[in-house]
């Protein structure tokens, strides 16, 4: 594409002042389907629609703490954090191509309906020019399809289905966050090793897209190895107690219980199955196992002792000795007083990949930033070298196989990283089974 057609174009005159820590709108204008918001000569506004409310509030305020830490950064506040290990160096603390970061707020309530609201209200009400959160995979791939449609883009937050790049996946969105086949291609070995592949298994799987695909995968990765698959059962995302739901289990004649679940959902049922005695069991002449396919350190926490040996997979974790990964927690513990979750990670480097696209770009046109993004490689941002594959918008890097602590040497130390799976091991065509169903399509500038 020609630089020149995404130079900045002016749709309507003048724009709204911005009084001292105050975000008015930036001027939008609309067709028949689209919003297009372009920012005025000295402020950018990005929108960051989290979850305050709902199962997967804990996740929501760690990664509102780490886009608050990531505009500081981008505005040369404080120390820079992973700009300073960042592959890319178009970023220099003067904001986004000249203009100050500013921010607003929407809470999720980690419900698709409440999502697309308040991404609606940033966009047409705010001026925001960039959408990015999530924590529920349901509700990134609602907020990505209203950015579809409206013409900005949307950096996804902590979304694992694999419909989030896969049949759901749109020209507008792009994700940092790995998926639900990749937590299965990474733990399957393991577990084989560890657990033998003589193995019955019965899933409790959360009532959504991401505990589907996430059930899909873990059963196509553990039967391959020679589990069965004893029974599969959906429970509601809104579940707190999940008592009735593990009784069954101690009937079925499975050896592992796999917890398709998480945020409060994943304590409240690896707490219940504890409870139940399940862990001290011996069943077809084994020792009762569960496992949980994706682990967050603030729901280890969350369980408390629960978690001691219990393998899961994760995204990145704090305890990871790169460059990039020592300064992100550096920056976040001096800010907040303790280490970020994998949700605050992925959160603040999206925010940083976004602004670094439109830096590279020379543009705020969607479609230059896309196309910015798509097929790029880089490091420095705590995950090692990593793609962002044009074909579906997904990025590609290393796998973390991690297992709960059993003797934690602090309040933080939960999770202790047991394997790291190489991408290689994880990758897979843009046309897997899993993965079918859905195109791109083509960007839309929203004019």
């Amino acid at each position: 594409m020609s630089d020149n057609k995404f130079k900045r174009r002016s749709f309507l005159k003048g724009s709204a002042a911005l009084g001292a820590g105050v975000v008015a709108p930036t001027i939008f204008t609309r067709t028949a389907s689209a919003y297009t918001n372009e920012p005025g000569d000295s402020r950018v506004v990005l929108g960051f629609n989290v979850p305050q409310s709902g199962p997967y509030a804990d996740e929501g305020a760690d990664e509102l703490r780490a886009y608050k830490l990531a505009v500081k950064h981008l505005n040369g506040e404080g120390d820079g954090g992973m700009l300073n290990t960042f592959s890319s160096k178009t970023l220099d603390g003067t904001g986004i191509l000249g203009r100050k970061v500013d921010y607003v707020t929407g809470d999720t309530q980690t419900k698709s309906d409440a999502a697309r609201a308040s991404a609606r209200a940033m966009i047409e009400k705010d001026g925001a020019i960039m959408i990015t959160g999530g924590s529920s995979s349901g509700v990134a791939i609602a907020v990505q399809s209203l950015c579809q449609e409206a013409g900005v883009i949307f950096m996804a937050g902590l979304t694992h289905s694999n419909d989030t790049t896969g049949k759901d996946k749109k020209a507008n969105g792009f994700r940092h966050f790995f998926n639900a086949y990749m937590s299965a291609a990474a733990l399957a070995p393991v577990l084989g090793k560890e657990y033998g592949t003589d193995r019955k298994a019965y899933h409790l799987t959360a009532d959504y897209t991401w505990g589907w695909t996430q059930e899909q995968s873990m059963i196509a990765f553990t039967e391959e190895l020679g589990w069965e698959t004893v029974d599969t059962v959906r429970t509601p995302l809104s579940a707190t107690d999940f008592s009735s739901y593990i009784a069954p289990v101690l009937n079925s004649g499975a050896d592992v219980l796999i917890l398709n679940h998480y945020g409060s959902n994943m304590v409240n049922s690896l707490t219940n199955a504890v409870q139940f005695g399940l862990r001290d069991k011996i069943v077809n002449g084994k020792q009762f196992e569960i496992v949980v396919p994706l682990y967050s350190r603030l729901m280890a926490r969350g369980a408390g002792d629960a978690v001691k040996g219990i393998f899961g997979s994760t995204n990145w974790h704090w305890t990871l000795q790169d460059p990039g990964s020592q300064a992100f927690v550096k920056s976040f513990g001096k800010e907040y007083g303790h280490p970020p979750s994998q949700a605050a990670h992925t959160c603040y480097v999206q925010t940083l990949l976004y602004a670094d696209a439109a830096q590279r770009a020379g543009s705020f046109n969607p479609c230059a930033i896309a196309e910015a993004l798509e097929g790029f490689k880089f490091d420095g941002l705590g995950n090692g070298p990593t793609l962002y594959r044009a074909a579906d918008h997904q990025c590609f890097k290393d796998v973390l196989v991690v297992r709960g602590k059993e003797k934690p040497e602090s309040e933080f130390d939960l999770l202790e990283v047991f394997n790291v799976t190489p991408v290689d091991k994880v990758m897979y065509e843009p046309d897997n089974p899993m993965f079918a169903g859905g195109s791109l399509g083509k960007c839309n500038p929203g004019t």
